[in-house]
Parts: C-alpha cells; structure tokens; sequence
C-alpha cells in the first residue's frame, strides 16, 4: 500500500528514528543510486528556494530523475482542478510527488488521487513535516537528548506551518515548547506556555527559533513597519548574551527583522547546519517512501 507524508502523525516514533540513522549516512554528501530508475516530481504551487532545491538535490543524490514543475505557467493557472492534475502527474509515472501548496489540505486530497507517494512540501499554514523532522534532528545533533530541554520559539506562530509542525514533533519527543509572540502573532488557543517577551524566556533555554513574519498570510496590516516589530522579537545576539543557547531558522530570514547579522554569523547559529542536514534528511525520507520500507 502507497504511503504518504502529510505531517509529523504519519511516521511512527521508530520511523522516525530510522529516517535519522539513514540520514547519518548522507551527511558527507556522497551520492548513491538507490533510487536509479525512479521519478521524482516537485510541484511548488508557492515560491521556495529551500525545499525545492532540498529535493532536488536530495533526488539527485540517491540517482532519481529530479523534475520541478513551473506552476507560473502550468495548467491549474488556467482552471485545471487539482484531479487532472494528479491524473496527469501519474500519468508521467512518478515514484513520488512533493507538493507545497497555499491551501492546507492540498497534499491529503492530492494523495487520494495518485499512485505515487505524496511528500508535503508545505501546505498553507498547516504543516511542513520535512522541516520539522530536520528540525529536530539538528536539535538532537547538536545538544543531544532533547527530552526535558526547552525551545523558545519566536515569531509569526500563527501563520506558520513550520511552527505548527514543530510544536506537535518536538512536544512529542519530550522538548518544553514555548512560544513567544505580539498577541496577534499567537495561537488563539494553545496548551503550550505563550509569552509576550522573549527575554524572560531565553533563561535555561537550549535554543530558539526564529520564524519570519509572513505579510502575505495577514488579511490586514498588522505593524506600520517590520522594524516595530523587530523592536520587540528580532534575536540578537546581545539578546543572546553568554547563554549556552543554540539559534535556528527555517529561512528565508528577514535579517535584522528575525535575526540580528550578528545572531546569524555567531557560533551559536544552526541556520545553515539546517540547510546542510536538511538534504541528507530529505534524502533518507525519499528512500522509505519510493522504496516502501
């Protein structure tokens, strides 16, 4: 039976422990071809560089066809429903389809229509599994057992597939989770500690993760200026201090919004530990789902 990826609940915990260790292996950049033979198509119904290119390269590391979509000129932009489009993406025999789409929900409903296995790639604010199982698996690299530690997590919350994704995974894998935000950037109702002020919280934390702040998910404007905002959330790197604490980001990030230039370069940084992690993960994700195991 085809499987799919839609978020986190989809892979058990031993899953996702064998996804790691699989990982492990890729993380010198070595390519393989286990997946000689096999097609892998990216159809981004919304701008990344990230995600896509992860894929990509993840794709072409384990000897897949890689094909990416250009959904600017493709065929929904001319009325096609999302069933043609999985009719004509099955139609090219593809082994597994990553989709990131505006609506939650896409990659559910395109799942029921395809013989390939569908990896979410983001779908509204949802959920973006792939990042959060990188997430966490650079969190577990770099301090070790996660269980009991805590994760200030900062920013757009609400409007975040990337937060919703980590909150439900790390909570799951025993981190404390605490979200700091301006109220209207917060869940309106959560079970997890929300905090209107980021150092209070930085105390006895082990990291936090910085979101970007995504105007285009607002239905009106919120800040007369990113920089009002900054004010208050941006991570810097006196913020920081001399705390053993360890600084993440999903990207794209809004320097000095998000993250001070000097919290990006320091030591502390993982952003681009999770860019790097983030193929090799990707690559042990595509190996369970084309291969079934």
């Amino acid at each position: 039976m085809t499987r799919h990826l839609t978020t986190t609940a989809d892979l058990t915990d031993d899953e996702i422990e064998a996804i790691f260790d699989e990982a492990n292996g890729y993380l010198d950049g070595q390519t393989n071809q286990k997946l000689r033979g096999k097609l892998v198509i990216n159809i981004f119904f919304e701008n990344s560089t990230r995600t896509r290119s992860s894929f990509e390269v993840a794709s072409k590391r384990l000897g897949a066809e890689a094909l990416s979509l250009d959904v600017a000129s493709s065929s929904e932009s001319k009325g096609e429903t999302m069933y043609d489009t999985a009719a004509n993406l099955d139609a090219m025999g593809a082994s597994a389809i990553v989709i990131r789409h505006k609506n939650a929900g896409a990659p559910k409903i395109l799942s029921k229509y395809v013989k390939a296995s569908v990896i979410n790639g983001g779908d509204g604010a949802h959920a973006h599994p792939t990042q959060a199982l990188l997430d966490l698996f650079t969190l577990r690299q770099a301090i070790g057992d996660v269980r009991g530690k805590k994760i200030l997590i900062v920013g757009d919350i609400r409007n975040s597939r990337v937060a919703n994704s980590n909150i439900k995974l790390l909570t799951r894998f025993g981190m404390k989770v605490v979200l700091a935000a301006p109220p209207h950037f917060l869940p309106k109702r959560s079970s997890i500690k929300m905090v209107w002020n980021i150092r209070d919280e930085l105390d006895g934390a082990s990291a936090v993760m910085s979101l970007r702040t995504q105007t285009e998910r607002h239905e009106r404007l919120i800040y007369a200026s990113l920089s009002d905002y900054a004010a208050n959330f941006k991570i810097t790197k006196e913020a920081l201090g001399d705390r053993n604490i360890f600084v993440m980001h999903p990207g794209p990030v809004h320097r000095n919004v998000d993250l001070e230039d000097g919290a990006l370069s320091d030591p502390r940084s993982l952003v681009l530990r999770q860019v790097h992690n983030g193929v090799a993960v990707r690559m042990a994700i595509l190996s369970k789902f084309v291969l079934g195991y």
